[in-house]
């Protein structure tokens, strides 16, 4: 089949339809992102092939006539038709594309996964990737109901009934502001002197959480939190003011001890407070392909960062 002569085309079908919404022509063509001459001259071209008058035009404006309006109401379902068989064409495009999908915790997402997905993009730059962030517990229980390919977790141990591969290592800081007692101690900090002080912590299913809990336990139960907060964030500008100590991952603290808008305080040798950055799985289905290369990946990069020497403190 083959479209007979004088067949209007779809830009100037659309620019008559915006004059009838806008109830202008300048107004429709600055919905189109041309001047008014211009679309006056599109509609006029119309006109011509149509042997049509659709517009009146005059000193106050253009109005359509009724054969504009009759035209419009002609050219409704062709333009629709057209946007239906554009979003078939994207869609198909979509489907034929591969992706992935990612649910990281939040210290993860916000300072490794960038650097991950940098490297995967290099490898496999048609690939996809929708991630969503959320807490470690969150993380697993998505992992686990298949609503994401891969996850990325902090904490002690591996979420239970999932595959897993430790990433990395991450430390721990504990801070304080600097008018805090603690900023200006010279004595260590020992794990009961911090199990005996309301810390601020986060929320329940956090994986720093999980780890300072399990550490301190071991020294007698945690004192009552001075607060629990929902993100690092809040975390950071609650210490900020002074109102409690916190522990928090060296990654998402480290400018503000630079800058010496929060102070580290030193621990005894024997306090150890680490956990362990993992990759997670369902395990019916172990990572394969783009999944597979974004946990090597990301286990390359975190096993180059761990060697390089950490800047001596100034």
């Amino acid at each position: 089949m083959s479209l007979p002569p004088g067949t209007p085309d779809l830009e100037v079908l659309d620019l008559l339809v915006s004059v009838a919404e806008l109830g202008s022509l300048g107004a429709a063509a600055r919905r189109h992102g041309i001047s008014q001459p211009a679309a006056s001259m599109r509609i006029t071209a119309l006109e011509r092939r149509a042997n049509l008058r659709l517009l009146d035009r005059g000193r106050t404006g253009s109005m359509l006539t009724d054969a504009g309006h009759a035209v419009v109401e002609l050219a409704r379902p062709v333009l629709a038709a057209a946007l239906s068989l554009n979003d078939g064409i994207a869609a198909l495009h979509s489907a034929g594309r591969p992706g992935l999908r990612v649910v990281a915790s939040t210290t993860i997402a916000d300072h490794r996964i960038p650097h991950w997905l940098t490297a995967l993009r290099k490898i496999r730059p048609e690939l996809a990737v929708v991630l969503d962030v959320a807490n470690s517990r969150q993380v697993a229980a998505a992992v686990g109901a298949r609503e994401a390919d891969l996850g990325f977790v902090e904490g002690p141990h591996a979420p239970p009934g999932l595959g897993s591969r430790v990433l990395a290592a991450d430390e721990l800081v504990v801070i304080v502001a600097p008018t805090h007692p603690w900023a200006s101690r010279r004595r260590a900090l020992t794990s009961r002197e911090l199990a005996d002080t309301p810390l601020l912590w986060r929320e329940r299913g956090s994986g720093t959480r999980d780890t300072v809990w399990e550490t301190l336990e071991m020294h007698g139960t945690p004192a009552p939190p001075a607060a629990e907060l929902g993100s690092a964030a809040a975390i950071l500008t609650t210490a900020r003011n002074g109102d409690a100590p916190a522990v928090v991952s060296r990654l998402i603290v480290a400018h503000e001890l630079r800058a010496g808008t929060l102070c580290e305080v030193r621990l005894t040798d024997s306090t150890v407070l680490t956990r362990k950055f993992r990759a997670i799985w369902h395990r019916r289905t172990p990572p394969n392909g783009p999944a597979a290369d974004l946990v090597e990946l990301a286990a390359r990069i975190e096993a180059a960062r761990t060697r390089k020497p950490r800047p001596a403190a100034s």
